[in-house]
C-alpha cells in the first residue's frame, strides 16, 4: 500500500483516482477543446519511479528515459502552435521517438514551411485530417462483424487502418465490411492476434470501487466525484469504496457508443487530484488534461495490475467490442487486465483518459484503449480536480 493510501484510510477517504483500467462506451459526444500545454507542466521533474517504469516497460536506459521525457515536453509545447500554422492543410500529428520531435502531416508545401517555423518537423501527404475523419465517420455508421477489431485514422500512413482478428479475414461478413470501408475512403488493413474486451472483473481484493458484483478502478477526481468507465455501471448504480463503505452513485453512464461515466460521491469521501503510483512510482499529482500526441509515452494506474507505462499508438479509433462499437478511443501498448477498467491514463502530470478495454495481459503484453478525459468532462459539464 502506498503512503498516501495509508494516510487517507485513516481519514476514511481513499483518493478517488486510485485505479486501473476500465472504460465506458456511450453515445458519441463532441470532445471538449484541447487545452494548451501550460508552462508549469513543462517543469515537472522525472521521478526515479517513473524512470524505473519507463526502463522496465519501454526498454530504455535511464538517460534515454530522461531525454525522451524532455523531448516529449517540448513536443507538447509546440503542438498547438504547429497545428494552427498548418491550417486547413493539417493532416495529423505524431511524436517521432527516433528523432525526438513532433511531426505534423500537411497537404501543402507552403504550409509545411510555416509548420517548421513553429518548431515541428513535417511530412507532405495527400489527404487532410478533415477528409480522413469524414471517411472514418462514414465507416462508423456501418455495423461491424466480430471479426473486425477496430479502425482509426493513422496520420503516418495517411489512411484509415482497419484491424481484423487473425484468421477472420476470409469471413464473408468481414470481407463485405472491408469492401464498404474501402468505398468510404483510403483504407489499410492490418491483422491483430485477438478481439478486444473490457477489463471489468468480479469482486476481489485491491484498491478498487465496487458496483454490484463488479470491481473497477477510479479514473480521475472531478469536483463532486470521479470519472470512470461506462461499462462498469449504469445510471443510478450504487458504488462502494475500496474498504466496502458507501461511496456514491453513477450519475451518468454510456456504453457502447462511448465508454465513460461519472460518479457523484458523498458519505465522507472527498476528491484528491492524485493518481496512485502503487509504490512503483510516487503518486502523481494531476495538473491538467492537455492531450499527448501519438508516439509519446504514457502510464496507467489500475487496481489489478497497478502501474505500467507504454506509448500512445493511435487516436480517434473505433473499437468493436462484443457489446458494440465504441468511438473516439485512444490506443496504447500499455497492458491491462480484469479490474483495471475505468482507471487512470496519465502523461506526466496531465490526465489523458480512463481505461476501457483491450487484448492481451501484463505477462505477454497487448494493447489497451482509453476514453479521452476531455470528452467525458465536456459531455457531463464536469471540472477536473487539479493540483
Amino acid at each position: 500500500m502506498t503512503g498516501l493510501r495509508t494516510a487517507l484510510s485513516a481519514l476514511c477517504a481513499l483518493l478517488l483516482l486510485g485505479a486501473g483500467g476500465g472504460a465506458v462506451f456511450a453515445p458519441s459526444a463532441a470532445a471538449a477543446p484541447v487545452p494548451e500545454a501550460p508552462a508549469a507542466a513543462l517543469e515537472d521533474p522525472a521521478s526515479p519511479g517513473l524512470i524505473a517504469a519507463m526502463r522496465k516497460d519501454l526498454g530504455l536506459t535511464e538517460q534515454q528515459a530522461r531525454e525522451r521525457l524532455a523531448q516529449e515536453k517540448t513536443a507538447f509545447a509546440v503542438q498547438g502552435k504547429a497545428e494552427r500554422a498548418a491550417g486547413d492543410a493539417f493532416a495529423g500529428t505524431w511524436f517521432d521517438a527516433t528523432t525526438g520531435r513532433l511531426t505534423v502531416a500537411v497537404t501543402s508545401r507552403q504550409k509545411a514551411d510555416a509548420v517548421r517555423a513553429a518548431g515541428a518537423a513535417t511530412r507532405v501527404v495527400t489527404h487532410t485530417a478533415a477528409q480522413l475523419d469524414a471517411a472514418k465517420r462514414r465507416i462508423d455508421r456501418q455495423d461491424a462483424p466480430t471479426g473486425v477489431s477496430s479502425w482509426h485514422v493513422d496520420p503516418k500512413a495517411n489512411r484509415i487502418v482497419v484491424r481484423v482478428v487473425d484468421g477472420r479475414s476470409d469471413d464473408a461478413k468481414v470481407r463485405a465490411f472491408l469492401d464498404r470501408a474501402r468505398r468510404a475512403g483510403p483504407v489499410q488493413v492490418e491483422t491483430v492476434r485477438e478481439a478486444p474486451s473490457t477489463y471489468a472483473a468480479g469482486v476481489v481484493g485491491g484498491d478498487p470501487y465496487y458496483t454490484g458484483n463488479v470491481r473497477c478502478s477510479i479514473g480521475f477526481s472531478v469536483h463532486g466525484g470521479f470519472v470512470t468507465a461506462g461499462h462498469c455501471g449504469g445510471p443510478g448504480s450504487f458504488v462502494r469504496g475500496w474498504d466496502g463503505s458507501d461511496m456514491g452513485w453513477f450519475q451518468g453512464s454510456s456504453f457502447p457508443g462511448n465508454d465513460y461515466a461519472w460518479v457523484s460521491t458523498g458519505y465522507g469521501w472527498w476528491t484528491v487530484p492524485v493518481v496512485l503510483g502503487w509504490g512503483q512510482t510516487p503518486d502523481r499529482l494531476v495538473r491538467g488534461s492537455w492531450e499527448a500526441p501519438v508516439g509519446t509515452s504514457i502510464c496507467r494506474s489500475g487496481s489489478t495490475t497497478h502501474w505500467h507505462c507504454g506509448t500512445v499508438l493511435g487516436r480517434n479509433e473505433t473499437v468493436n467490442y462484443q457489446q458494440g462499437a465504441v468511438y473516439e478511443m485512444v490506443r496504447t501498448d500499455v497492458c491491462a487486465e480484469g479490474g483495471d477498467s475505468g482507471g487512470s491514463f496519465i502523461s506526466g502530470d496531465q490526465a489523458q483518459g480512463v481505461t476501457s478495454g483491450g487484448w492481451g495481459n501484463c505477462s505477454q503484453g497487448g494493447n489497451t484503449w482509453f476514453q479521452p478525459v476531455n470528452e467525458i468532462l465536456g459531455r457531463y459539464g464536469l471540472t477536473l480536480h487539479t493540483a
